[in-house]
């Protein structure tokens, strides 16, 4: 059974997605918080494998939640934000915190389940709407602290069939069209992704693609996602 934690400020929202959610059978809702402080405090306590996390709450804000959760949690159940502003600020704010997905609320209900169910199997998931300028954004962005340039530190972090895959992985094909390309088994695939995500300390798909274009073993200008979609298996 996946649990998870819902947190918004609107009661009459928290009731809807409560409802709809529930009607997944291998889904349960454990709690519920209306604003920041009360859902790291939940997270602490009830240890939900995804938390279903709002943006903007009076008392406390989504974003500062989220990152508590992250750094303070171990393991950290996944995050998945919901809110009803597509603007990048947020988007970027929230996987910078260490979200691990992002979805407008007014996303198809069948596509808020299936996240739920991507991110509790470890997979992350950002709207199709807005990967390309997660991918843009976050590959144009300078970091905090000094990107080793492609080839050296890379290549001594990752090895070659390594980068590879994480390379089509940021280009958008999933681990069988990257099985395919390579002509390899997708348990290859999936056993060299596991070990390239645990050398970058990546917690999923969304936060290696990230990785792999802001330390130039991806480019926008040289390939750009073939899909659009980081998440699909």
């Amino acid at each position: 059974m996946i649990t998870v934690l819902l947190v918004d400020d609107q009661p009459l929202l928290r009731a809807g997605f409560r409802s709809l959610i529930e009607l997944a059978e291998d889904i349960q809702i454990v709690g519920e918080a209306s604003n920041g402080p009360d859902a790291v405090t939940l997270a602490r306590r009830l240890r939900p494998d995804v938390v279903c996390m709002d943006v903007r709450m009076p008392g406390g804000n989504g974003l500062d939640a989220t990152r508590a959760i992250v750094d303070e949690i171990d393991p950290p159940p996944a995050v998945l934000v919901l809110t009803t502003f597509e603007l990048d600020e947020y988007l970027f704010g929230a996987l910078e915190a260490g979200a691990s997905g992002f979805l407008l609320k007014d996303a198809d209900m069948d596509d808020l389940i299936e996240a739920i169910r991507r991110l509790a199997a470890g997979d992350g998931m950002v709207d199709q709407t807005v990967i390309r300028r997660v991918i843009a954004e976050f590959s144009r962005r300078r970091p905090a602290v000094p990107v080793p340039a492609p080839g050296a530190a890379v290549d001594q972090l990752l090895t070659s069939r390594e980068a590879e895959i994480v390379r089509l992985l940021a280009e958008g094909l999933s681990n069988a069209e990257i099985a395919a390309e390579l002509f390899v088994e997708v348990s290859t695939v999936k056993s060299h992704l596991g070990r390239a995500m645990a050398k970058i300390g990546a917690r999923d798909r969304v936060q290696t693609v990230i990785w792999a274009y802001r330390h130039g073993v991806a480019s926008l200008n040289r390939t750009g996602p073939r899909t659009g979609q980081t998440d699909r298996q």
